[in-house]
């Protein structure tokens, strides 16, 4: 994928005076628009929306500096007003685009290059499983994303969990991994940014149907699942094993990710504080 990352960023170069679509930068990329933008943001940082603007914006500002008119280079970075050009570029830039032209202030956001970063030769422990279709039931709510360190709204929806939910779920559990999973799906950002909601949800895997209405139930078409066992301080080593998953091991696989909910469970130690053995579930398919 490593090519082809960098071919869009070029398509990216040639079309930064167009109105270019995500979805068509991924579908130039022979990939997902769901994968591609999930690679590209642990890859680079920040998320592909974000890098087409600030490339914009700071091809404006050399304009700018070649004494270009603000009007004519709003107009020409697909802005459909100055006033809108101008908030952007403030924002960006931290000075306004009349600036740039007066007083000679200048901003640059360079273009993305990437490669290939050997780092230690660690092996990445992963399996492969087919599993057929199955519902993901417990109690869920949204949360607020949350990248690093520990999700109090998580902590505080397990300790909402009744004796009879838990019950319950013991019951109905009957597809592996046969744990107390943590799912998380639909988020505002798709996973990209550490701001906006999705929602989380602690429960387990079963294919049973008698599923009472004390538990939220999300069903799951049957898929192929990239497992990443891992073990560590908790959560701090699953957090970097997931953030390795996108940017390491996909961009080096012949996989790409699906549209459905990922889950991890966690098995705390009880003879080592705040470490666990876990392991993180991610929906996959093969690349044709």
């Amino acid at each position: 994928m490593l090519k082809e990352l960098n071919d869009i960023i070029e398509y990216i170069e040639d079309h930064l005076t167009d109105d270019i679509s995500l979805e068509h930068v991924a579908g130039y990329a022979g990939v997902s628009d769901y994968h591609f933008r999930k690679v590209f943001f642990y890859l680079a940082g920040l998320t592909l929306n974000e890098y087409i603007k600030y490339r914009k914006l700071s091809e404006a500002n050399k304009d700018l500096l070649n004494r270009e008119r603000v009007t004519d280079v709003a107009f020409k970075y697909g802005y459909q007003s100055v006033d809108g050009f101008t908030r952007a570029f403030k924002k960006w830039a931290g000075f306004l685009p009349s600036d740039v032209s007066h007083h000679g202030f200048s901003k640059a956001y360079p273009k993305l290059s990437f490669v290939i970063s050997v780092k230690g030769g660690n092996e990445m422990e992963f399996r492969v499983v087919e599993k057929p279709a199955f519902n993901l039931v417990g109690v869920s709510k949204r949360v607020t994303m949350q990248f690093e360190g520990v999700n109090q709204e998580i902590v505080r929806l397990a300790e909402s969990i009744t004796e009879e939910q838990r019950q319950e779920m013991r019951d109905l559990q009957n597809v592996e991994p046969f744990e107390v999973v943590n799912a998380s799906y639909d988020a505002d950002a798709q996973f990209q940014k550490e701001e906006g909601d999705l929602t989380h949800l602690i429960g387990v895997l079963t294919t049973r149907e008698d599923v009472s209405e004390q538990l939220d139930q999300v069903s799951v078409d049957a898929c192929t699942w990239a497992v990443f066992p891992n073990e560590g301080p908790f959560p701090s080593t699953m957090q970097e094993t997931m953030a390795k998953t996108h940017s390491e091991w996909l961009p080096s696989s012949d996989y790409e990710l699906v549209n459905a909910p990922t889950f991890s469970f966690a098995k705390m130690d009880d003879e080592k504080q705040d470490y666990a053995y876990s392991e993180i579930w991610l929906p996959v398919k093969k690349v044709k």
